[in-house]
């Protein structure tokens, strides 16, 4: 395990820039603590509260988490190669319908530039695929909630690293960091990461013949089914809430392809609520 000598401070800039500013979005509106120009009028995440999130409303610590697990749960599941056009809706880039946004880039690519070749962009397991050996097993293997697509050179650059703060930044991705156990990426998608590895650990939790997968403090987790560091994942999410490309996206998700959510971007307090 390296020392993390070139640690840094993480710091939120000042000015985070919006991917996606004004999309329609099928079916619901995005959630959002937005007021409506009506008055008496609840917001779409109020909304969610009456109906999607009851159950779990006014829970903390484990009835909380067991709770959104439940809820979670009831999903469409897709296979590994349905992932793809999965991402093309999911990740559009909300400037130019032909292309996606990359995650660790946030370069904005043809959506048929998918592929294999270093300048390609394939399928990141955010949660890192042989943390929990889950493979592209149907299930966590194939969750678009923390699938996304990414510079082929980069993914592999990120590989199967826990999270941290600290390293030699990315030539390739300015902004992104990396030493001998752990990745950092850039800041503006932060807070996106976190929420994708709590989700995870949300929704799998030993059932369906995949691994209990849970955060630890630790970095270099191997083949466990764990992922580090969480006292960094929390910071990362408190310092960059959900933007609009993040709330669009879980709303696609919900709508048009696995119907369930992640709660952590409807609800960035739960994270603290469960993981205090």
């Amino acid at each position: 395990m390296s020392a993390h000598t070139a640690r840094r401070r993480w710091r939120r800039p000042l000015l985070i820039a919006a991917v996606a500013a004004s999309i329609a979005v099928p079916s619901v509106a995005v959630a959002t603590d937005a007021p409506t120009s009506e008055p008496g009028a609840r917001t779409a995440v109020q909304v969610l509260d009456d109906t999607y999130y009851k159950d779990a409303i006014g829970k903390t610590g484990p009835e909380l988490k067991a709770a959104l697990h439940t809820i979670i749960s009831e999903q469409t599941k897709l296979s590994y190669d349905q992932v793809w056009d999965a991402l093309r809706a999911t990740d559009e880039d909300p400037n130019n319908s032909s292309n996606v946004i990359l995650l660790y880039t946030g370069r904005s690519q043809s959506k048929t530039a998918n592929g294999g070749d270093p300048d390609d962009w394939n399928r990141e397991h955010v949660w890192a695929k042989s943390h929990g050996d889950f493979g592209t097993s149907t299930g966590p293997g194939t969750d678009v909630h923390h699938l996304r697509p990414t510079d082929v050179s980069v993914n592999s650059t990120r590989g199967s690293k826990d999270f941290d703060n600290g390293g030699e930044e990315l030539g390739e991705a300015p902004g992104n960091f990396t030493d001998d156990d752990s990745f950092e990426p850039r800041d503006a998608v932060k807070g996106d990461v976190a929420r994708m590895i709590l989700y995870m650990a949300v929704r799998y939790d030993g059932e369906d013949g995949f691994a209990d997968l849970e955060p630890n403090d630790e970095v270099s987790n191997g083949s466990a089914p764990n992922i580090g560091r969480l006292s960094v994942l929390k910071e990362w999410s408190a310092g960059d809430p959900p933007d609009d490309f993040e709330k669009r996206r879980n709303q696609v998700i919900f709508d048009d392809i696995q119907h369930n959510r992640n709660p952590f971007i409807d609800h960035p307090e739960w994270v603290g609520e469960i993981w205090k």
